[in-house]
């Protein structure tokens, strides 16, 4: 800033306020002071800026799943939510730090100027390991009532209510909800599922061993080799485990939707191309990532954030 200011025959301040566009300095000397540095390749000293606003202008986004290779990260969860959150963050000047929750300690977390969650976990381990770093936290998951910090979820009861309007469309009674009950988002599918039929169907729960094809195969056949086909409706909490589900049943003999109604959830691009295509719960997972990072730089901004619930819609398809 001192050579520009040499250069333009003017004062190391009035080059800082031309170069951040102030309206203090007139037109004309802001365009020949932005010339005169573009022509010497001046370029703002990040890490100095930072310093002195005591701001990173970085959020770290730490995701909770550990990816496998049977769900890898390219999945639309949690794909779609980084898009958002990266379109919005990046707008507004911001850097996304991607990290999982193993690696809170390193510099870039720490040093963040607030943290995005993608998934409560099992209990809400990662919520609860992120309490602790006292930075601005916004959560991707259900709501809790014993937490304070903000959350942004998809209606997941309503997720579950509307696949029970399906099943009892259909006619169906005898139902499973397969899926891990511990994470909350998953539980509140479920009691949407449950509380909707009202004493009108019975729900058999599994717990499978991950949200994959394997584990919705594996899931299904175990339950076929013990009760054989004792239920004509099937819930999913994601897409994977339904289609893991219908290869299981289809290999037993046992055609869907004509002996057995399967729905997902998540509504991925795979779930229309399935054989047959798969009926899902949608959730608006890119409008969700654009609206976890509004909130986040809300909070970073000081200002009042609250949670918000995002709708589901069922679309219903041949399964």
């Amino acid at each position: 800033m001192e050579d520009l200011a040499k250069l333009a025959g003017v004062s190391t301040i009035t080059v800082s306020r031309a170069l951040r566009g102030s309206d203090l300095v007139t037109e004309k000397t802001r365009e020949k002071i932005q010339k005169l540095a573009a022509e010497q390749g001046y370029r703002l000293n990040i890490s100095a800026r930072n310093l002195r606003m005591r701001r990173s202008y970085s959020v770290a986004v730490v995701v909770e799943m550990a990816p496998v290779k049977a769900r890898p990260m390219s999945d639309p969860y949690p794909l779609e939510l980084l898009g958002g959150i990266t379109q919005e963050l990046t707008t507004a000047g911001y850097s996304v730090v991607l990290t999982s929750k193993h690696l809170l300690d390193t510099a870039p977390v720490q040093g963040a100027d607030g943290v995005i969650l993608l998934g409560q976990g099992s209990h809400g381990e990662a919520v609860k390991a992120l309490d602790g770093i006292r930075l601005p936290l916004v959560v991707w998951g259900a709501p809790d009532g014993d937490t304070t910090h903000v959350t942004v979820g998809s209606d997941n009861r309503k997720g579950g209510q509307s696949a029970a309007e399906r099943f009892l469309e259909l006619g169906r009674r005898k139902l499973v909800f397969l899926g891990d009950v511990d994470h909350a988002e998953v539980q509140e599918r479920c009691a949407g599922l449950i509380d909707h039929m009202a004493g009108r169907a019975t729900v058999h729960i599994i717990r499978p061993k991950a949200f994959t094809f394997e584990a919705g195969f594996d899931s299904v056949s175990s339950l076929l080799k013990k009760k054989g086909a004792a239920f004509d409706g099937l819930l999913a909490a994601s897409d994977h485990l339904a289609m893991g589900a219908i290869r299981a049943l289809t290999e037993a003999g046992l055609r869907v939707p004509d002996a057995i109604s399967v729905i997902g959830y998540d509504d991925t691009p795979s779930a229309a191309s399935f054989v047959p295509p798969l009926t899902s719960v949608h959730q608006y997972l890119r409008d969700g990532g654009v609206l976890l990072a509004k909130k986040m730089l809300a909070l970073i901004d000081g200002q009042s954030v609250h949670s918000e619930t995002l709708p589901t819609t069922l679309i219903v398809r041949q399964t």
